[in-house]
């Protein structure tokens, strides 16, 4: 494709300027053209990074280590004729098909806030970067994860559902609300910002079909409103990561100049130098990193950490209705029953999480956002436990891939066969039924839900809207 229908004429200006040196030029122009090549990274919160290795070994899988996220591997197959979507390792949570750039902000924000508690990912979807978070916290402390779009808060819940997340809690906002109405209450913030997508042509040969100075700059003044935002609902002492996958400074070292600008007494960068061998092949002078794609054979992006110094002055109250509290917390008696009823499908968990109440339902609140309980209106709020009968619970299976650790007697292990079944919502019929009426099936040694035995069946409890057909993994 000639270069003139690739690249607007104001966006190769633009890129001249930050790539000066014409060869340098050209490799971006090159390399913006060629196959994007497929990136993983492992969940630790369901398995460590050595055991996934040793379990993918005989697949024929070439992984290629990361440099900037330990449990993130460049992918070659030699068959891709099975999607990567479809591996019965993504379906069970073991992984997430994630761009290998895109693992760059968790890594620049955990470096600096290994002990964050009350975190904030302020565009979340699809959830990429709110799982690696929450792993990198061990499903400890919060994540308060914020989706603007309405269609996506479906996929993000389902990512984290996938990957065992049990600390999150969703809201669905224009993120400009939180700097006002949550003034000074993480320990660190994610924003990466919505931008014009330049660097993400590789993947998408019409990223930049649309794309004109203008609408650039009307984006970059967003991404002003929304870097205050961030700001200002930062504790002192906390940990900004701002970044886009976009390439030009407009959106990215200007933005976070304007933000310099603004409160010289109360932000300072945190430089990036050291986040990663080969790091400075990508650093600014400011102590930015700007990726471009020929750097690393990767996507574009742009990171930039920040850390507030001082409190400042508080932006204005919004003016939106809050609404109460549809839910209760359980008292000790109730949750001690509650505890003791689900330890015996084998789901427990820490007292990191803490037993609601809502009607019929009872939940797990992360117990770190409980202060925020009364402050801002959550879409979602960490794992839907059960639903109460007279006859006892029914639980949920968000919960069963998140909480379950079964033992000896409630693990009911299927076969391939068996488990591709599972996935189809269909029944089983084992040729040895489990010896409980109720087991947590598992296919790898991983929960795929909590079912029921019915006589010599194991009715399928798999959620109808994660049902698949076609050809999976076997």
């Amino acid at each position: 494709m000639p270069v003139a229908d690739l690249f607007p004429s104001d966006f190769l200006d633009l890129m001249r300027a930050a790539l000066p040196d014409d060869a340098e030029l050209q490799r971006f122009i090159a390399i913006s053209q060629q196959p994007l090549r497929r990136s993983i990274r492992v969940n630790t919160l369901k398995i460590a990074v050595a055991d996934f290795l040793a379990q993918t070994a005989d697949y024929g899988w070439r992984l290629t280590p990361v440099p900037w996220c330990a449990e993130g591997f460049w992918i070659e197959r030699d068959d891709e004729s099975l999607p990567l979507g479809s591996v019965a390792e993504h379906l069970s949570g073991l992984f997430y098909i994630q761009e290998a750039s895109s693992m760059l902000p968790v890594s620049a924000l955990f470096d600096a806030a290994p002990e964050a508690q009350l975190v904030m990912d302020m565009a979340a979807a699809p959830g990429s970067k709110t799982t690696q978070m929450a792993a990198r916290m061990g499903n400890r402390g919060a994540i308060l994860a914020n989706e603007f779009s309405a269609s996506r808060v479906k996929v993000l819940h389902a990512n984290i559902s996938r990957c065992g997340v049990s600390n999150v809690a969703l809201t669905h906002f224009d993120a400009r609300v939180f700097g006002p109405a949550l003034p000074e209450r993480f320990d660190a913030v994610l924003l990466d910002a919505p931008c014009s997508g330049e660097g993400v042509i590789r993947k998408d040969a019409d990223a930049l079909k649309n794309w004109s100075l203008s609408s650039t700059e009307a984006i970059a003044a967003t991404q002003r409103d929304l870097i205050e935002s961030a700001f200002h609902a930062l504790k002192p002492g906390g940990t900004l990561v701002y970044s886009t996958c976009t390439l030009n400074q407009i959106e990215n070292q200007q933005v976070v100049a304007w933000l310099l600008a603004r409160y010289p007494q109360a932000v300072e960068i945190a430089p990036l130098s050291g986040l990663f061998a080969g790091a400075a092949q990508a650093l600014t002078p400011e102590g930015f990193l700007h990726v471009f794609p020929q750097l690393f054979d990767s996507e574009g992006f742009f990171v930039a950490r920040l850390r507030k110094t001082d409190s400042v002055a508080p932006l204005p109250t919004p003016g939106y209705k809050l609404g109460k509290l549809p839910f209760t917390p359980l008292d000790k008696k109730r949750a001690a029953e509650v505890a003791e009823a689900a330890a015996a499908v084998c789901l427990r968990w820490n007292d990191d999480l803490t037993l609601w109440q809502r009607d019929k339902e009872i939940w797990l609140f992360p117990a770190a956002i409980a202060p925020l309980l009364n402050s801002v209106r959550f879409s979602r709020i960490g794992l839907k436990l059960a639903e109460t009968f007279a006859k006892g619970y029914r639980w949920q299976h968000e919960a069963a891939i998140a909480l379950a650790q079964p033992d000896g007697q409630n693990r009911f292990e299927l076969t391939a066969d068996e488990a591709l079944e599972w996935y189809r919502g269909r029944d089983i019929f084992p040729d040895v039924p489990p010896t409980r009426d109720e087991a947590i099936v598992t296919y790898q040694q991983q929960p795929l839900g909590l079912a029921k035995r019915v006589g010599s069946r194991i009715k399928n409890s798999y959620p109808r809207e994660l049902v698949r057909d076609g050809r999976l993994f076997r």
